[in-house]
């Protein structure tokens, strides 16, 4: 796999004022101050003890840093999968911090789409079936569903696989299905967990390019983690994170 896909635009329809100018909400995502410490063996372990930045809108941003830097910890927190012991963090400029477990599951299903390092694909289902999976629970017919999902693997490339199991397909072309996945409930904020990991290096850059395609043809915003530094572009941000603590570039 060694082209990028421009096919076609990525489309979208919001009608909920999620995308805003960049000049009327400057930042998707801000965070301030977040520590994470882990109760083991009635020891207090400090995942992330000082952890501030922002995630502007419509842009690529890296998260980079060492293995257990509070890389992995930081994510499950700013996708609503986790919660901080300290600080604040807002997303489309709500207050997400202590939000309950439901209320944390909406809001991540409304606004957040996911790319795994390990694909998550079901392997019982169709690549199609696969990306339609996040849409079962809108209230959309089964053939609207079926057309978004057609939709975004023809954008990413594989509109010719569509029946095809992920057992039948290479490790690149079941990243390029995860990120259909997640772009196809048209999340304002994609998080993708070191979406390289598991591909060559070729591969690698192809991914990258597709996620940063994807965040200027959509206008959302995309934050990518890596410890590969060379796939950083010179024009992203980056989020730097050391012993649990942020540097932002």
């Amino acid at each position: 796999m060694n082209t990028i896909y421009s096919n076609e635009t990525f489309k979208h329809d919001r009608s909920d004022g999620a995308y805003m100018s960049q000049a009327a909400s400057p930042a998707v995502a801000r965070f301030e101050h977040i520590s994470r410490i882990y109760r083991m063996d009635r020891v207090d372990v400090p995942a992330l003890k000082d952890a501030s930045g922002s995630i502007r809108r419509a842009t690529t941003t890296f998260l980079t840093g060492p293995s257990g830097s509070g890389k992995s910890t930081l994510l499950n927190i700013l996708g609503l999968l986790d919660k901080p012991s300290g600080g604040t963090l807002e997303i489309l400029g709500e207050d997400v911090t202590a939000l309950s477990d439901k209320a944390a599951a909406d809001f991540r299903a409304q606004h957040i789409g996911f790319v795994f390092q390990s694909f998550n694909l079901i392997p019982v289902l169709s690549l199609r079936e696969n990306v339609e999976f996040p849409l079962l629970n809108r209230k959309i017919s089964a053939a609207a569903r079926k057309d978004k999902a057609m939709e975004y693997l023809d954008a990413v490339g594989l509109g010719d696989l569509v029946n095809r199991r992920p057992g039948e397909i290479s490790g690149g072309q079941r990243q390029r299905v995860a990120i259909a996945r997640a772009l196809v409930t048209e999340p304002t904020l994609v998080i993708a967990d070191e979406p390289t990991a598991n591909l060559d290096s070729q591969t690698s850059r192809d991914i990258v390019a597709l996620l940063e395609r994807v965040q200027r043809e959509l206008s959302t915003s995309v934050l990518i983690c890596t410890h590969d530094t060379d796939l950083i572009t010179p024009d992203s941000a980056v989020i730097n994170i050391i012993d649990g603590k942020t540097v932002q570039e």
